[in-house]
């Protein structure tokens, strides 16, 4: 792991800050660098949920480092196993992760935001995908996950203009969770970490699976392959101990302890 992507562990949530002046933007070293920082937060047994954020107060991330870019880096240069930012594309993380922006989300920062499950957002933060303004298009999730987020009207707008989007009409869509004071993000994001981590770690990963696989479908074929035996964290959910703590736990009026099996 480079200087660029900073990890600190508080109890079972990992913070991970992207640390690259002036724009934290990211290039393939980078972008392998917070692969690393999501793989072993994927293969922590310890750990429950992630935050993502930007270290200073203006950029979350600039997306893909133009200047890298004009030095010869390709385009379609190997980001790492995870895709570009090292969560664009890491299909097998069925932890929860929180994107908390602390600034501009630009291009494939906007995209690393939307490969996380939850947003918040500094009151100041912008979101926009400029590539099509640049000649090319942002293929590392913003081009399909967007039109999925958004209306698609606002969606296409957004891809073929380049145009911002503030923080309180993100909201208004859904697309950001919670907005706050930039001086309370980060604490509010971990705040909101512990407050996730409190569930049940078998349940969160079923949750993200058959969210994952049954995507875009009607609701009696999502029924038909959550019901299939298929979706192998589902199975595993059901069949658990765990799944037989919450119950006992409740009506003993106690906390929960979960063992993930």
């Amino acid at each position: 792991m480079n200087n660029s992507v900073i990890c600190k562990i508080y109890d079972d949530v990992m913070l991970i800050t992207l640390d690259r002046p002036k724009a934290n933007a990211i290039d393939a070293i980078t972008s392998h660098a917070l692969g690393d920082a999501f793989i072993s937060f994927r293969d922590n047994n310890k750990l429950r949920v992630a935050v993502i954020t930007g270290a200073g107060d203006r950029f979350f991330c600039g997306g893909w480092d133009l200047k890298a870019a004009s030095e010869g880096e390709a385009i379609d240069a190997d980001f790492g196993l995870g895709g570009f930012a090292g969560l664009t594309e890491l299909w097998d993380l069925d932890k929860p992760v929180i994107a908390a922006v602390n600034g501009l989300a630009v291009g494939g920062g906007f995209e690393l935001a939307l490969a996380a499950d939850l947003i918040i957002a500094a009151d100041t933060a912008e979101f926009f995908v400029p590539e099509a303004t640049l000649g090319i298009i942002p293929d590392s999730g913003g081009i399909l996950r967007l039109p999925r987020r958004l209306p698609s009207a606002v969606a296409m707008d957004m891809l073929m203009t380049g145009r911002r989007m503030a923080v309180d009409e993100a909201k208004h869509f859904g697309l950001v969770n919670r907005s706050c004071p930039l001086s309370e993000l980060e604490n509010l994001a971990i705040e909101w970490a512990h407050q996730i981590a409190k569930s049940a770690p078998l349940s969160l990963a079923a949750i993200k699976s058959v969210v994952r696989k049954t995507d875009q479908m009607d609701l009696e074929s999502a029924y038909k392959i959550m019901r299939s035996g298929k979706i192998e964290a589902y199975q595993k959910m059901l069949n658990s101990e765990d799944a037989k703590e919450g119950p006992k736990a409740f009506s003993e009026k106690r906390s929960p302890v979960w063992k993930g099996k």
